[in-house]
């Protein structure tokens, strides 16, 4: 587990601890990562993490899709999948 591993000393490790945690399907490794990807305004890349992490049950990716379907970034509003989402959340 990763927890039993040591902080990264440096940011180059921390990328790589933190890519081999998503290649794992680390739902909250992958949330994480979207939300790199939302503050870079990449929404589309940011949807599509959040929906892999809401789908291995991380939910507050949920709530971020749930956001994104109501602002409509990166999606195409959707009052309908926006109240599923944070049904789940």
């Amino acid at each position: 587990p990763f927890c039993r591993e040591p902080t990264p000393a440096t940011s180059e490790d921390s990328n790589k601890q933190r890519m081999k945690r998503i290649e794992m399907n680390d739902p909250v490794a992958i949330f994480l990562e979207g939300g790199e990807q939302f503050i870079k305004g990449d929404y589309s890349s940011a949807f599509e993490l959040y929906t892999k992490a809401a789908e291995l049950g991380e939910l507050e990716a949920h709530y971020k899709l749930s956001l994104m379907y109501n602002l409509g970034y990166g999606v195409e509003k959707d009052e309908g999948k926006e109240m599923h989402h944070l049904e789940v959340a």
